[in-house]
Parts: structure tokens; sequence; C-alpha cells
């Protein structure tokens, strides 16, 4: 948690920045911020905070509407979970090594690893040669030599490139299905994969560059203490916190402080007005609250927006006066998702799996399968459902069926009970449906997605003290949202740090 050294950082004098949105990105950059002894509000047009992190307590459920889990890849996650207090509160999933893909109409166990995938059944004979042989086939790249559509190529075009179209298929669609909505052919490899892109451009085969990148790990490894690898090396796999993922940022908000989060508060309009003779307070907020009609305003030395693309094409914002146009902003589409919530007795479900879950590829809509995929939410956590229960959650939805996450409920627990009845052998009606609908679950990162970080690129370089963060770049996992509000926050604090000496050079030395 934050050091009472910190703390007493704070004071009237201290700079004062604007966080819009408290999503999981902007509530930890405004953490950051007021851990550095900065003033900080959070402004949240919705009536919660949280974001996608959304859990759910009822008659003794536990379940979660948005992300149900994340990792700690990132070196921003583990510090946040640290400072936090949160690792007694982290929890990780029973046999969440066992995760299934639906093959001919039934759920199929992943091999654990590339050997046992070639050790196993799951691909044809012509699949695991292409793997085998991809480090042989493809060379560097002359980066000299490529052309536009190669650098715009599709996840799914990449991907057969070098091992085939049944990975893709039956590995790649569903994996992307399940983490971004998306689907193989709107994907940007670029955009969705840069660290397999790059390797890509290094080393030319993706299992080739995958091999040296962990040599090279572990040379860096070897040369650090053991102290040092012991205290930064972050538990395996996903995983969540009891009472569900909202508890983070549950946490981040009690940190923050009821004064320093503004819910039901919609930011119209921003405007930077630096006059040259001050470094101080150069922004202009103004928001509408629910409780309060009128159009009020607050005054900051810096922004850091977190909100959709799209919302933030509708705010007005002005540079010393002058209306600062957003339709360089490219159109973003986003994937629509519902997520369905069931319960079915024990005694009814006859094919129960234990693991993660089951994802659902394309190619079975064929044999009657319409959702993305399932997680076994009380197979993972015990303590999310009584003893007589199984807790299902089920996704529905993307760019495969964008239309069918607007339906009904009982549409869709119709679906979702024959899709679960197929893979599981469920019987009989669910006990309990919850459903909930994202109008905009991910944004897509699509071929075209570099003219949307470009458009970013050039409104941050264009407004002094203005910084992006959220899943509209980086990545769309929970850790690399959290990164990406840690990163807008080290910005903040180097620009206020360098107005600072702005201003002292300026004025020169007092007595």
């Amino acid at each position: 948690m934050a050091s009472a050294t910190k703390e007493n950082k704070k004071n009237s004098s201290a700079k004062r920045v604007a966080v819009i949105g408290a999503g999981v990105s902007g509530l930890a950059a405004a953490y950051k911020l007021k851990s550095h002894g900065l003033n900080v509000v959070v402004f949240e047009a919705e009536g919660r905070a949280g974001g996608k992190l959304r859990s759910v307590s009822h008659d003794g459920l536990i379940w979660d509407e948005g992300a149900n889990t994340m990792t700690e890849s990132e070196p921003e996650v583990r510090s946040l979970l640290d400072d936090l207090g949160l690792r007694e509160k982290q929890q990780f999933p029973i046999s969440q090594n066992k995760r299934y893909i639906v093959r001919n109409g039934m759920p199929v166990l992943i091999p654990a690893n590339p050997i046992a995938l070639i050790m196993s059944n799951f691909l044809s004979a012509k699949s695991k040669f292409q793997i085998i042989l991809e480090p042989f086939l493809w060379k560097k790249i002359n980066s000299s030599k490529v052309s536009d559509d190669y650098t715009q190529e599709s996840v799914g075009g990449f991907f057969e490139r070098h091992f085939g179209k049944e990975v893709v298929d039956y590995l790649i669609d569903p994996f992307v299905a399940g983490t971004s909505a998306g689907d193989p052919e709107s994907l940007s490899i670029r955009h969705s994969f840069p660290d397999l892109w790059n390797l890509e451009q290094r080393f030319g085969s993706i299992i080739a560059g995958l091999l040296q990148s962990k040599i090279s790990a572990k040379r860096v490894k070897s040369g650090e203490t053991k102290g040092t690898l012991e205290k930064k090396k972050p538990q395996r796999g996903s995983f969540s916190f009891h009472g569900g993922m909202q508890t983070l940022t549950d946490m981040l908000c009690k940190e923050l402080g009821k004064d320093d989060v503004k819910l039901n508060s919609k930011v119209l309009s921003l405007s930077y007005s630096c006059d040259g003779k001050s470094a101080l307070e150069n922004w202009s907020v103004s928001y509408a609250s629910d409780h309060d009609k009128h159009l009020q305003g607050l005054s900051v030395d810096a922004v850091i927006m977190t909100a959709p693309l799209s919302n933030v094409k509708e705010m007005k914002i002005t540079k010393r006066g002058t209306l600062f146009p957003l339709d360089i902003l490219p159109e973003v589409t986003y994937m629509p998702v519902s997520v369905l919530i069931t319960t079915f007795k024990k005694e009814n479900v006859k094919r129960p799996l234990e693991g993660f879950g089951v994802l659902v590829p394309s190619k079975e809509q064929q044999n009657g399968l319409k959702t993305l995929g399932t997680l076994f939410s009380s197979m993972m956590f015990p303590d999310r459902a009584p003893n007589d229960l199984y807790l299902y959650t089920t996704f529905v939805g993307g760019s495969r069926n964008s239309d069918l996450a607007k339906a009904s409920t009982d549409e869709l627990k119709k679906i979702v009970s024959s899709d679960i009845k197929q893979l599981l052998g469920a019987e009989g009606e669910p006990t309990f449906v919850n459903h909930f609908y994202w109008s905009k679950a991910f944004p897509l990162y699509g071929r075209n997605y570099g003219s949307v970080l470009e458009a970013i690129e050039t409104i941050e370089k264009n407004l002094p003290g203005f910084f992006y963060a959220g899943n509209h770049k980086g990545g769309l996992a929970v850790g690399k949202a959290i990164a990406s509000g840690c990163k807008a926050a080290d910005l903040v604090i180097s620009y206020l740090e360098s107005s600072s000496d702005d201003k002292l050079l300026k004025e020169g030395p007092t007595l």
C-alpha cells in the first residue's frame, strides 16, 4: 500500500491530474500518481468503478461478468499486487492446465506442451510435420523488402503460413475468439501478437525465435542474484481473487478514496490553455454529474484518458481556444459479447470435466454449437458455488455471431443450455441464469489498426500533458491494461517534473 512518506507529500500545492475512466487502467494510473504524491481525480461516467472487472455475489454464488482471470507477466502487475497487499487474496484455478477444444462436436483435452501436441492425435500427421519442419522452412526476413500487404497480414494468414490451416482452425481460431472475441482473418498479426510478429522479423521461424528468446532470458536471469530472482518470479498461470476479479479494482478505489473517484460524472469537454507564463493548471475539465445537472469545472495540470475512443470522439477538446480536430480518429470496430452465467445440479451433469474450460472453434458451428466457449467456474474455484451445483460462464457473440450477442436472455438461455448439454451432458433446465451484455467488449485490432495508434500518437504529440491509456493500445488482457495505465502515469510524472524544471529556469534562482 502507499507508504506514509508518499502520502505526506500530498498537499495543496501538489500538482493535480485528471484521469478519465475508472476501469482498471485508469485506476492503476491514478494509484501510481497518488503514490507519487500528486493530487488525482478520476472521472467515471457510469455509477460504478471497475470497467470490465465486474464481480457479483448472489445466494452463495460468485461470478464474473467481465474478465474472469489475469496473469502477472507484466512487471507493473507484480508491483501493483505487492503494493496493494493482494497476494493473500490471489486465487489460482484448480487444474488450470486442463483446457479443452471442441472437435467433431465433443471436447478434447489440449496437449499441455508442443511435444505432447506432436505425440497426441489432436492434429493430423500433415500438420505435425509442418510444425516439426517450421524451424527449417523459414528464414530471417529482409525488412527492406517487406510489403504493405505483409505488414497488414491477418492472424490467420500468419499462422497458416507457418503451421497450416488445421492449426488455425482448431487452435488459433478458438484462442482468439476466447481472448478477444475476434476471428483470425479480421485480426492483425502485427497488433494482436506483436511479440510473435517481431520474432518473425528477427528469426524467420517462430519456433526457433521462441527457443532463442528462452535461452537469452535464461542467460539474463543467471546473471542475477538468487534473492532477486525469488522476489521477481511470479506464480505461473492465470489467477483471480477471492470474491472475483473486482477485488482488484475495489482495492484500488479504497486506496484512492471516495473523494478522488467521481462516479456518475461524464466529462464533456477538455480545454488546454497554456499562456506560456505558468507551468501549472493548463487544462480545464468540464463535466456533468447525475446528482448535479449543472456543468462543473476543474483545473488540472495533466490528463490521462482511458475512455473508449468512440467516447473520446464525442468530447469537445480545445487548444488555446481553437477546437482540436478529433476526426483524425478512425472508426474503431467493437466486439459485442453476451455473458451467460448458469448453474446445474451436479447430478444432472453426466459428463463433467475438470479443468479451466472449453473453447469452440468456428468450424464446430456445423455441429450445432453456437457459443464461443464455456469456463468451468466452480471447477476452477470451488468456493464460487454450493457443493451440489456446477457454475458455468459462457460467452456468445463476437465477430462470429455479433447479432446473436444482442439476443434476449430466453433465447441465449436455450442456446447455452443446448451447447452445455452437447458438451457436458447437462440434462434439464439450469437452476439459475444471469445474462450480461457488453456492447463494446473489445476493440478489434484489425488490419488497419495502425491508423488508430497513429491517431492516438498524433493527439498526444499535439496536446501537451495529454496521455492515452487502456485496451486500445498495448493489448486487451487485464495485465496489459494495468501496464498501459502505469506507463501513462510514468509519462505524466516525467512531464510534470520537466514542466517544473522549465518554470524554474524561466524564473531563475531565488534567495
